[in-house]
């Protein structure tokens, strides 16, 4: 598995890159979307989600057009309610990565929407 913290200063905002067996997730994409891209193809990756833990006020986010030129969905937690598609994701509700896997935890503080992503290890058939 591999763990990228996308950082930028001037508007101190940090954005994930995440990829376990050819797939990714971006969390909390900046605006240009064009080095996750770049990161995945060079990963031999395919983006499969867009995952977003709150609506942000501080920051124009690159989520939709990532969604676009990825083909991967964007997720929010609960409460949320979006202008554009995306799945609005149960407190619990699960998404597999790879070898991880992401459960959506609806945590209320910066935002009444506000949700975190906590990884476990996806139990493996043998």
């Amino acid at each position: 598995m591999k763990i990228e913290q996308i950082y930028t200063g001037c508007l101190a905002q940090g954005a994930y890159y995440i990829e376990s067996d050819g797939e990714a997730v971006v969390i909390d994409p900046l605006r240009e979307v064009e080095p996750y891209i770049a990161k995945a193809e060079k990963d031999n990756a395919t983006i499969k989600y867009v995952l977003e833990t709150h609506f942000h006020a501080d920051f124009v986010s690159g989520h939709i057009d990532l969604s676009k030129k990825s083909g991967a969905p964007i997720v929010y937690g609960p409460n949320a309610n979006p202008a554009f598609k995306a799945i609005v994701a149960n407190d619990g509700q699960e998404f597999k990565l790879g070898r991880v896997t992401f459960v959506v935890l609806h945590t209320p503080g910066h935002t009444d929407r506000r949700t975190s992503l906590t990884p476990r290890p996806t139990q493996l058939s043998s």
